[in-house]
């Protein structure tokens, strides 16, 4: 009986050596470059793969180097993965492409996502998310329900609900971005700004579906877009009400003749109207008049447009979070820079 005791003490003594370790001790223990490639020229093949590999709450940023190439598979980039960078090597061949569809299976719209973002902090450039699954009903490119992510530099291609931008209290910012679909190809709850991209619709339908929560102040803000819409489209509205207090505003953005001279849409509920905000500021091109818009519509004041900076739609009341007050602000264009396959550890 003495041996088992003392070799019981022993086991849990070695586990309390191990417990006791403090996790933050020795950081550069850690990898924090990451590289993908479909030759064999990289840590791994697969995206996902390196993902997985990824220490969860890292002590310092993680950057993950994706090589030029068609990598087919279906990502998600957990909660617990917080502070990741995906920088591709070409926004056109650099591209994550997938095909499944709500519907198929036993999957919904929710889960027909190419890739989820749910890590906080994420940022992505030069890279193409692609749900190939067709005009089959929905099916997403891109679920991101991450605070603080930001997408640059990158193209969402699809039809049906090409974008969740998801996370009630979540602020997202997608910078000279290309984003395509048919219906509702942009939607969701969070706060979510456009800004310097190419809108293009590729059916009679609807942009935007917001679900903004009531009380908030902000849902999706496009500054400075194009919006673009195939030859057969003829009418375009701007965004319906995927939930009654969607709020959505357009800025300083061109709009084409497809437009529908309504412009916003109700969803089929005049009660929506009392509590929906769409609004419009120095909008240009042949859709941009507002002669024919709903009195339910807002056309914004000089005054009024001056809350649609940056600073003020991502400001919060908690600002020692993490990168609280900078992780929008312009940033020179991240190099991509091939690093050794080799593990990479931070000094």
């Amino acid at each position: 009986m003495k041996r088992i005791h003392c070799i019981v003490l022993l086991l849990i003594g070695f586990g309390l050596s191990k417990t006791a370790f403090p996790q933050t001790a020795n950081p550069g223990q850690y990898k924090y470059v990451f590289t993908v490639a479909k030759d064999g020229s990289g840590d791994y093949k697969y995206i996902q793969d390196a993902i997985d590999a990824m220490r969860v709450y890292p002590l310092s940023p993680i950057t993950l180097y994706i090589k030029n190439g068609v990598y087919n598979e279906k990502i998600e980039l957990p909660a617990t993965n917080t502070d990741v960078t995906f920088i591709g090597e070409s926004v056109d061949k650099t591209i994550i492409s997938f095909n499944d569809y709500s519907g198929r299976g036993k999957l919904t719209t929710f889960t027909s996502f190419t890739a989820k973002i749910s890590g906080n902090r994420f940022r992505a450039e030069n890279i193409s998310f692609v749900n190939t699954a067709g005009p089959v009903g929905q099916a997403l490119a891109l679920y991101v329900d991450a605070d603080k992510a930001l997408f640059k530099n990158c193209k969402f291609l699809g039809n049906q609900d090409t974008i969740f931008a998801s996370g009630e209290t979540a602020r997202q910012l997608f910078i000279g971005c290309y984003i395509e679909g048919t219906t509702d190809f942009i939607f969701g709850a969070a706060t979510a700004v456009f800004q310097h991209c190419t809108i293009r619709a590729k059916a009679n339908s609807y942009i935007t579906a917001a679900s903004t929560t009531p009380g908030k102040k902000y849902g999706f803000v496009f500054l400075d877009c194009r919006v673009i819409a195939d030859s057969s489209v003829n009418k375009l509205f701007l965004g319906r009400p995927w939930r009654a207090h969607a709020k959505t505003v357009f800025i300083r953005c061109e709009l084409p003749k497809a437009i529908a001279p309504e412009g916003w849409n109700n969803w089929g509920n005049a009660e929506n109207e009392k509590t929906t905000f769409y609004a419009e500021y120095k909008n240009s091109g042949e859709g941009s008049g507002m002669s024919k818009r709903p009195g339910w519509a807002k056309i914004l004041s000089d005054q009024e447009a001056k809350d649609y900076e940056l600073e003020k739609i991502f400001s919060t009341s908690n600002p020692l979070l993490p990168n609280e007050t900078d992780w929008y602000k312009p940033a020179e264009p991240r190099p991509f820079q091939w690093p050794s396959a080799k593990a990479m550890r931070k000094d």
